[in-house]
């Protein structure tokens, strides 16, 4: 069995000793679930409602169905895709054809 060198010996070693305290430096000694109270996590959010005093209202056209019915995609993008695909197509046609060249030559 080949024994390393001194000097890579003590590289790793140095090396890992400098990962150690690296990851060490970047810790943290608070608790964590200290911040997932309720104290902590509900005061601020009844802090910033304080001073209103509206109600909720209802929305008489929250319920509502609407006449035309909703398109997912414009025109234009369907034309866009079409060309993707036809450019996609084009290029593995193109692949393939070069491929047989290779394989006869």
């Amino acid at each position: 069995m080949k024994t390393r060198p001194l000097n890579t010996r003590l590289a790793l070693i140095g090396a890992a000793a400098l990962a150690t305290l690296t990851l060490a430096a970047c810790g943290d000694t608070e608790d964590a679930s200290m911040e997932a109270e309720a104290d902590t996590v509900e005061m601020p959010a009844n802090e910033a409602l304080e001073g209103l005093d509206e109600t909720p209202v209802m929305d008489p056209q929250a319920n509502s169905v609407e006449s035309a019915p909703v398109t997912t995609t414009a025109p234009a993008a369907v034309a866009e895709e079409q060309e993707i695909e036809e450019a996609s197509e084009n290029a593995a046609a193109n692949a393939a054809a070069a491929a047989d060249a290779m394989i006869e030559e």
